[in-house]
């Protein structure tokens, strides 16, 4: 990558010089230093992705700089890079794309720009609604998973999850969450550190895979962590982009690589009085071309019925949606809401709010301290604890998400089929 803000015969001596074999140029923009007719030593190409189609290197290297490529620019190419497949470099940096293991059996991987989009929602989603006509698995990955990859056959109730908790180890892991809202073979696995393209620093997920695949799935759904990628060489890719997340950070940095990877993106949270639109009109410009972008909201479901009793809600929704929360409860399940908390991951507040909380029923998600906090405390009180789901529901006039999933995973088994 090179620009015309350098003189030609700097960057031309500057390729010889540097310990690399350059087999072609992009030119990236700039103009004052070039005079016409410039001369490099090597093929000037028209984009990134012509020169890797055309003379597969090994590594791109950015020559460029300010004015022409500030950071913004600067991680879209790299973005741009690593979605083919390559390394990218410059002066003092250099992404390599996070390295993804084949696996035998088709899969879907739910991945997100960050924590708290809603992506083990969609995930249960779509577990639930592929599960309806195939034999699904799902393999989650978090940073509470387990040591080994655990395997639940049987839907945890909430007893099941107080045991788990009061042997030490994390009742609110994502697959046990997944596991106890959809009733769906769930394998829980674990990771530590993620890198800005996505890559994990540990873990066991291909172990887990390894044991799903002894299940003779037709389906694997695999659940990222946070903005962490499941190291697996998934068939298709869901993206879940929040839109109550900032802009600049939805769409910068390495976003764009995730983006670039996905086949379906879902913007969570699109509320009234939030720049939804704007979020997905941004994503569709990062993705490839026809890749459909559905604008969702998420609605809490009691997996008991609440009906004429007082309702303490607990999840992790921030304050500005904790009203519309109480009005859902109360409109469509008939509970009378008392309590909405958006504290799951603030144990101290938690623990404030349950002193002397006056209520019949506690709904909680199955989030950070849902187990260890609230159900304890519920347990106490002997107040009894209802788990909640929360619904995916899009917007009037998005595009139909239950049959894109379907499609999905129709080229899903259609491109392992051609793996194999």
């Amino acid at each position: 990558m090179i620009d015309g803000e350098h003189y030609a015969p700097v960057v031309r001596d500057a390729l010889v010089e540097l310990p690399y074999d350059i087999v072609g140029c992009v030119l990236v923009g700039g103009t004052e230093k070039l005079r016409g007719g410039e001369d490099y030593g090597v093929p000037l190409l028209a984009s990134l992705e012509e020169a890797v189609a055309e003379l597969s290197p090994d590594v791109v290297l950015d020559l460029s700089d300010e004015p022409v490529l500030g950071p913004p620019a600067r991680f879209r190419l790299a973005a741009r890079a690593l979605a083919l497949g390559i390394p990218y470099e410059g002066a003092d940096f250099r992404f390599d794309p996070p390295r993804f293991e084949a696996i035998a059996r088709p899969s879907i991987a739910i991945i997100g720009t960050g924590k708290r989009v809603g992506k083990t929602a969609v995930t249960g989603h779509v577990a639930g609604e592929l599960a309806r006509e195939r034999n699904v698995v799902v393999v989650a990955m978090g940073r509470g998973g387990p040591p080994e990859p655990e395997l639940v056959e049987v839907r945890p109730t909430v007893a099941d999850l107080l045991r788990i908790s009061r042997s030490g180890m994390h009742a609110a892991s994502d697959h046990l969450e997944t596991a106890a809202l959809t009733g769906v073979l769930t394998i829980g696995c674990r990771r530590c550190g993620g890198g800005l393209a996505g890559a994990v620093g540990t873990s066991n997920v291909l172990a887990g895979v390894r044991l799903a695949e002894e299940l003779d799935p037709d389906l694997i759904v695999l659940d990222g962590s946070g903005a962490a990628l499941p190291p697996i060489a998934a068939d298709r890719r869901i993206l879940v982009v929040g839109a109550h997340q900032d802009l600049a950070v939805t769409t910068g940095y390495l976003n764009p690589y995730r983006a670039l990877l996905a086949d379906l993106i879902i913007v969570t949270m699109a509320e009234s009085g939030v720049a939804h639109r704007e979020l997905a009109t941004a994503m569709t410009a990062l993705a490839r071309p026809g890749v459909p972008v559905v604008r969702v909201v998420l609605r809490p479901r009691p997996l008991e019925d609440v009906r004429g009793r007082r309702v303490a809600y607990f999840g992790t929704a921030p304050g500005t949606q904790h009203a519309r929360i109480a009005e859902h409860l109360e409109r469509t399940y008939g509970g009378e809401v008392v309590h909405v908390s958006g504290s799951l991951s603030d144990r101290a507040a938690l623990r404030s709010e349950l002193v002397g909380l006056d209520c019949d029923v506690i709904v909680v998600e199955i989030k950070a301290a849902a187990i260890d906090v609230v159900a304890e405390e519920a347990a106490r009180m002997d107040v009894p604890v209802v788990l909640a789901a929360n619904d995916v529901l899009p917007l009037a006039g998005e595009p139909e998400l239950d049959a894109e999933l379907g499609r999905l995973a129709n080229e899903a088994t259609a491109s392992a089929t051609v793996g194999v």
